[in-house]
């Protein structure tokens, strides 16, 4: 009686909590189901490891009693040897005794001598296989050959579990074999390697979900815009003295090619910003920051025009003229208005950026059909652009160039509160370059942006951030060359990627792109500090941190299975 009440009240509960669902998830329900499947195969692989932790304490512990226990075997074989070596009386049978023993040993040195070489080229064997991945690094600037991983007793575990790796080319090879032998259509490409590598790149290509984007169209719009905008702000500023604007330089993933994420694309641009008439910038390196982080100050000076042509142009000299008649007579200059303490402020200068592109938008073409809106920032102009189907997220950066590098200090935040006064140091720009000088050189069916965009997506939920993907892959294009980045290579360039993000996990060390490098295409112009410098290790937190050199293991363990499911066409 009691179970029949029990079912009653259960058939009951179900009925009246039960939601009905779609048959088809949506788009943010998969991903949420996505990162909640990474975030228990993480959490497995973690309580494996600690099960594999205690193991292997428990060997440690018996370990050094082993060895005890051997060393006094060896010391009791020894003792015995010696007490019969003084029990011989006669020196006739020692001397017979020990010719006959060294006509043996010679023998015996021969056969060990051929076992000696035979061992000796094993072991040499097996350290050019371990060697070959860190050989791949160190070329491609990842690890630098006197830096490996320098894990202790602690990190064996997943130092071992990161050198167990699956032979992921292999088995991906074999399973688009067996496939096509089931298949009439494809059993003639087996026939030559590289009809079948291309096969199995077009296999990867379908096999993978790629994001739907037009990153094209989006940055010829947004160019287009800045455009109009720098045109109207010449002749609205050519008079005053606040910065001089140039054209923008698109800078960031979407102008690079790429996106992470298939919805929320922002195209960020950066506007160089020149002293006005009268006025000179100055960068000052802030060694208040941190060690990995190169800020600098703005510092703005007024200098003389008392020379004939300024004077013809009705200018009055900021330095010499009194300030009665400055005042009366011309507008504030630069110090007074977009400064603080004579350094230039970034939150002066976006509110006043944010006052220009408010008021110059109803006169672009643009107005006409697309609703402009200002988005909240305090170091940048966020702007968001909608004509009813279509929406574009823009953000404006503004920085001051290196000398006449593509190094330039910029408004972009890199900490969680940067001062208004401070100023960044950004290798955006140069690393724009470097991709325009990849896409120059590159077939037209290179996949190396495709590459990039796969990996940065497959991160998403874990601790790896698209700049460590960025980072890798542009070290890879600077060491492979671009003709090995086509379809038939899809298969070997995606596994470099993860090898290459795997001995930079294990070496805790992720050498910077820009910075120190001397391997740079000649075209991209650096400071001399920065190509002196010495190379940024972006996995510095990996070195200092074991607790987050641990889990930047197991969050490579769950994205490896996940890349492996992906290549082998498994949901």
């Amino acid at each position: 009686m009691n179970s029949v009440v029990f079912l009653f009240v259960l058939v009951k509960t179900l009925s009246q909590f039960l939601q009905p669902v779609g048959d088809v998830w949506d788009e943010e329900t998969r991903l949420r189901m996505e990162a909640r499947a990474k975030r228990l195969e993480w959490e497995r692989i973690r309580l494996e490891q600690e099960v594999e932790q205690l193991s292997l304490k428990q060997v440690q512990v018996w370990k050094p009693m082993a060895v005890a226990v051997l060393l006094v075997l060896v010391l009791v074989l020894w003792f015995i040897g010696w007490k019969s070596s003084l029990r011989r009386e006669e020196p006739e049978e020692e001397n017979s005794g020990a010719n006959e023993e060294h006509v043996q040993n010679g023998d015996a040195n021969e056969g060990d001598d051929g076992g000696n070489e035979e061992a000796e080229a094993n072991r040499q064997e097996d350290n050019n296989v371990q060697e070959l991945g860190h050989v791949a690094a160190n070329e491609g600037g990842m690890v630098p050959a006197d830096e490996g991983s320098d894990a202790g007793s602690e990190e064996e575990v997943g130092d071992a579990a990161l050198n167990e790796e699956d032979d992921i080319v292999n088995e991906v090879i074999n399973d688009i074999a067996n496939a096509a032998n089931n298949n009439d259509a494809a059993n003639g490409v087996q026939g030559e390697d590289n009809d079948f590598d291309d096969h199995v790149g077009r296999i990867l290509m379908e096999r993978i979900q790629w994001p739907v984007q037009d990153l094209q169209k989006g940055w010829e719009w947004t160019a287009e815009l800045m455009d109009n905008y720098i045109a109207y702000f010449w002749l609205i500023l050519s008079n005053s003295f606040y910065p001089v604007l140039p054209r923008a330089i698109g800078v960031g993933s979407a102008f690079e090619g790429w996106s992470p994420r298939e919805q929320d694309v922002v195209y960020r641009v950066l506007i160089p910003m020149t002293p006005p008439r009268g006025h000179s910038f100055h960068l000052e390196l802030d060694s208040a920051g941190e060690r990995h982080v190169r800020n600098f100050r703005v510092r703005v000076q007024l200098e003389c025009t008392c020379s004939r042509k300024q004077q013809e142009e009705n200018m009055l000299c900021f330095l010499h003229h009194p300030e009665e008649e400055l005042r009366s007579n011309q507008d504030p200059s630069l110090l007074d208005t977009l400064c603080t303490d004579s350094y230039l402020d970034v939150h002066k200068t976006a509110r006043w950026f944010y006052q220009l592109v408010r008021a110059v938008w109803p006169a672009l073409p643009q107005s006409h059909s697309w609703h402009l809106k200002l988005l909240p920032s305090r170091r940048s102009c966020q702007i968001k652009v909608t004509n009813g189907t279509e929406s574009f997220r823009i953000e404006v950066l503004f920085g001051v160039q290196r000398d006449d590098s593509h190094i330039f200090v910029s408004s972009q935040p890199r900490e969680a509160y940067t001062p208004s006064t401070t100023w960044p140091e950004t290798y955006a720009v140069a690393e724009t370059e470097f991709f325009e000088h990849i896409a120059r050189q590159a077939p037209p069916d290179s996949l190396h942006l495709k590459c990039l965009q796969f990996f940065a997506r497959l991160q998403l939920g874990f601790g790896f951030s698209t700049y460590t993907t960025k980072t890798i892959v542009m070290h890879l294009l600077n060491v492979e060359p671009v003709s090995s980045w086509r379809r038939r290579d899809l298969l070997l360039r995606l596994v470099d990627i993860s090898e290459s993000l795997r001995l930079c996990v294990q070496a805790k060390r992720l050498n910077h792109f820009i910075v120190g490098n001397w391997r740079l295409p000649g075209d991209i112009r650096l400071p001399r500090d920065v190509q002196m410098d010495k190379r940024n290790n972006l996995f510095h937190h990996l070195a200092q941190q074991s607790a987050a050199h641990r889990q930047a293991i197991s969050e490579y363990q769950v994205m490896r299975k996940w890349f492996k499911r992906i290549l082998l066409g498994q949901r």
